[in-house]
């Protein structure tokens, strides 16, 4: 059966903890022989690096595809570039503005005639590829040894605008029994759907998700602090409004006082110092900003060797 990673919530805890598990094994050429299509509706620095390099050092043939090369839904329908990419690549792997686009990719490989995977590398609904890597930098902080059940009962916070990488930082946390906590003003918090879906994932974990306009009653206690930009890509007619609604929510040093004393500091970047997070902070000793850009690679190989497990044992 044919694998698609387009969000945490559809994969499942089971897939989760084998993704983790594959992204630390020793690397293999499991990729040796096929080619990945790397399609970018937006640029971006790190999804690129990481997900090119993933691809070489599994032995595939990764290929950049701009988005003025395929103009999706403007040259050719969204199906029509997925069967055209199919027939040459094993995996498509696309960053996208409107996570529908890739509903429709996979649909239209849905045929047992095709054997072509689609990765979600950013869409407007979720980023789970971050997730990995988040959760990987996680590990490597408070369970060095691998064992992921170490890190039930752990809190990350995250302040800000509550997007499509807070809910899939709230997936994956959540299905491994950590606690999310989330500071965002009213009209930047997950809506109440998100908050119920979420909350189930809690129920079956024994985590806690717990959401609130208090960046202070969302530091208090926590291991891990997270950010992101208050503007991304397409929203840059409201920067001036979401940097006076979001004002107070960047993580300072005063606010990783509050967390606990052996606490990190995560980010996903670009970051945009001075707003979601000050410049002390990021070139902080417990800044981890770094190591979670370095795993956007290691999470990137264990998600194509997720993929590729079923044609490895066929």
């Amino acid at each position: 059966m044919t694998k698609n990673f387009l969000d945490l919530e559809t994969c499942g805890p089971d897939a989760l903890m084998e993704i983790m598990a594959l992204s630390h094994a020793p690397v293999e050429p499991v990729l040796k022989g096929t080619s990945v299509a790397m399609v970018f509706e937006k640029p971006s620095a790190r999804t690129r690096s990481s997900t090119e390099m993933a691809v070489v050092d599994l032995g595939g043939h990764p290929l950049m595809i701009s988005d003025a090369e395929v103009g999706i839904d403007r040259r050719e329908s969204a199906e029509d570039v997925a069967r055209t990419l199919g027939s040459y690549h094993r995996i498509i792997a696309a960053r996208v503005n409107d996570h529908d686009v890739l509903l429709r990719m996979q649909a239209a490989l849905s045929s047992p005639l095709w054997n072509v995977s689609v990765v979600n590398l950013l869409s407007d609904f979720s980023h789970p590829c971050q997730a990995i890597a988040d959760l990987l930098t996680l590990s490597d902080e408070f369970s060095p040894s691998g064992d992921l059940t170490a890190l039930k009962g752990r809190t990350v916070a995250y302040f800000g605008d509550a997007n499509n990488v807070t809910r899939s930082l709230a997936q994956a946390a959540l299905m491994l029994g950590i606690n999310i906590k989330i500071a965002s003003p009213e009209g930047y918090q997950l809506s109440r759907e998100t908050v119920s879906s979420l909350t189930e994932m809690a129920h079956i974990s024994g985590a806690t998700i717990f959401q609130s306009d208090d960046v202070h009653e969302v530091a208090s206690g926590a291991d891990a602090l997270y950010s992101d930009v208050w503007t991304s890509m397409g929203q840059e007619s409201e920067r001036a409004q979401r940097s006076k609604d979001l004002a107070g929510y960047g993580i300072d040093e005063d606010l990783v006082a509050e967390a606990q004393s052996d606490a990190i500091v995560m980010h996903c970047l670009p970051a945009h110092r001075g707003e979601e997070i000050t410049d002390a902070v990021l070139e902080s000793s417990q800044s981890r900003v770094w190591v979670q850009a370095a795993h956007r690679r290691t999470a990137m190989r264990g998600v194509f060797r997720w993929i590729m497990e079923g044609d490895a044992h066929s």
